[in-house]
Protein backbone atom coordinates (compact mmCIF):
# COMPACT_ATOMS: atom_id res chain seq x y z
CA UNK A 1 0.00 0.00 0.00
CA UNK A 2 1.45 3.45 -0.65
CA UNK A 3 1.09 5.34 2.53
CA UNK A 4 2.80 8.74 0.93
CA UNK A 5 0.15 8.66 -1.55
CA UNK A 6 -2.67 8.22 0.90
CA UNK A 7 -0.86 10.95 3.24
CA UNK A 8 -0.92 13.44 0.00
CA UNK A 9 -4.86 12.57 -0.69
CA UNK A 10 -5.21 13.38 2.97
CA UNK A 11 -3.43 16.93 2.89
CA UNK A 12 -4.94 17.63 -0.16
CA UNK A 13 -8.66 17.21 0.62
CA UNK A 14 -8.93 14.19 -2.22
CA UNK A 15 -9.66 11.61 0.96
CA UNK A 16 -11.69 12.59 4.13
CA UNK A 17 -10.25 10.31 6.12
CA UNK A 18 -7.98 7.14 6.36
CA UNK A 19 -8.51 4.08 8.82
CA UNK A 20 -5.27 2.68 10.09
CA UNK A 21 -5.90 -1.19 11.64
CA UNK A 22 -3.02 -2.03 14.55
CA UNK A 23 -1.71 -4.70 11.93
CA UNK A 24 -0.76 -1.96 9.50
CA UNK A 25 0.19 0.95 12.48
CA UNK A 26 3.99 0.60 12.14
CA UNK A 27 4.36 0.62 8.94
CA UNK A 28 1.93 3.20 8.52
CA UNK A 29 3.47 5.20 10.88
CA UNK A 30 7.25 4.92 10.01
CA UNK A 31 5.30 6.47 6.93
CA UNK A 32 3.67 9.30 8.42
CA UNK A 33 7.08 10.40 10.45
CA UNK A 34 8.72 10.81 6.81
CA UNK A 35 6.07 12.86 5.68
CA UNK A 36 6.93 16.62 5.09
CA UNK A 37 3.37 18.00 6.13
CA UNK A 38 2.54 15.59 9.34
CA UNK A 39 1.51 18.56 10.96
CA UNK A 40 -1.75 18.52 8.87
CA UNK A 41 -2.40 15.26 9.81
CA UNK A 42 -4.34 14.18 12.41
CA UNK A 43 -5.33 10.90 14.49
CA UNK A 44 -8.28 9.69 16.16
CA UNK A 45 -7.64 6.67 18.52
CA UNK A 46 -11.22 4.00 18.00
CA UNK A 47 -11.67 1.09 20.10
CA UNK A 48 -9.86 -1.87 19.04
CA UNK A 49 -6.53 -0.24 18.64
CA UNK A 50 -7.69 1.57 15.00
CA UNK A 51 -6.82 4.88 14.04
CA UNK A 52 -8.53 7.47 11.95
CA UNK A 53 -6.03 10.32 10.47
CA UNK A 54 -7.53 13.22 8.83
CA UNK A 55 -6.22 16.14 7.19
CA UNK A 56 -6.53 19.52 9.70
CA UNK A 57 -8.09 22.64 7.62
CA UNK A 58 -6.10 25.48 8.11
CA UNK A 59 -8.28 28.24 9.17
CA UNK A 60 -7.81 31.51 7.69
Amino acid sequence: MDYQEILEQLVNGEKDEFKVEPKNAFEFQKALRNFGKRQNITGRAQRGGAIIYTGVKADK
